[in-house]
């Protein structure tokens, strides 16, 4: 992929500053069946152990450890008993904050993205975060990788960043602590912005928390 990549530097400082600053950068990773990207369209932060919505709120276990990492690593998750969800770790080391990926435009790689959603629309390939992770061939597998290491499967370069007249705010999506946080950052306008849906709640053992 063209497009310098982003340091380490640029995720290590407060995930609803590296939130926004996201829109429009590239996420793209390598797999035997070929590179697919996405430009970033819409994102959502969690602040850690500050904020009761973030998978890290009540501390370190084994699910959440690269979250507690340094900056610039992926933090991926299964939910709902059937979705992978995607992260990119941010802020100094152990501060646990992340931003989740909830949804981009596929710029490369759409046939390779094509067959692992192949009922979708383009629009649909990556309007929403398991179908971002869908679309670039994100599960369990993926949960530790550095996007900052030149030659890495998975790295996150400079794209053409969202015009700042264009970026608006809000609550996040589906979450059920701290809902009134405006932390979801999207695109407006962009076809491949995801529906904001508040949070339903959920049968007991389900979990409710994105980031």
């Amino acid at each position: 992929m063209d497009g310098a990549l982003l340091p380490r530097a640029f995720f290590d400082g407060p995930v609803e500053e590296v939130a926004p600053a996201l829109l429009g950068h590239v996420i793209s990773h390598r797999t035997p069946e070929g590179e697919v990207a996405a430009r970033l369209t819409e994102v959502e932060a969690y602040a850690g152990p500050l904020d009761p919505a973030s998978h890290a709120y009540r501390g370190r276990t084994r699910r959440n450890e690269v979250m507690f990492g340094p900056p610039g690593h992926v933090y991926v998750y299964f939910t709902y008993g059937m979705h992978f969800c995607m992260n990119l770790v941010c802020g100094p080391d152990g501060t646990s904050m992340a931003v989740l990926l909830r949804a981009g435009e596929i710029i490369a790689g759409e046939d390779v993205a094509r067959a692992r959603r192949p009922r979708s629309t383009v629009r649909d390939l990556a309007r929403g975060p398991a179908r971002l992770c869908q679309a670039l061939g994100v599960a369990r597998e993926q949960n530790g990788l550095d996007v900052c290491a030149p030659g890495g499967p998975m790295t996150v370069r400079r794209g053409e960043p969202a015009d700042p007249a264009l970026i608006r705010n809000g609550p996040r999506t589906g979450v059920n602590g701290a809902k009134e946080v405006p932390w979801r950052f999207w695109i407006d306008g962009d076809p491949t912005v995801s529906p904001y849906r508040p949070h339903v709640p959920r049968r007991r053992g389900k979990i409710t928390a994105e980031g």
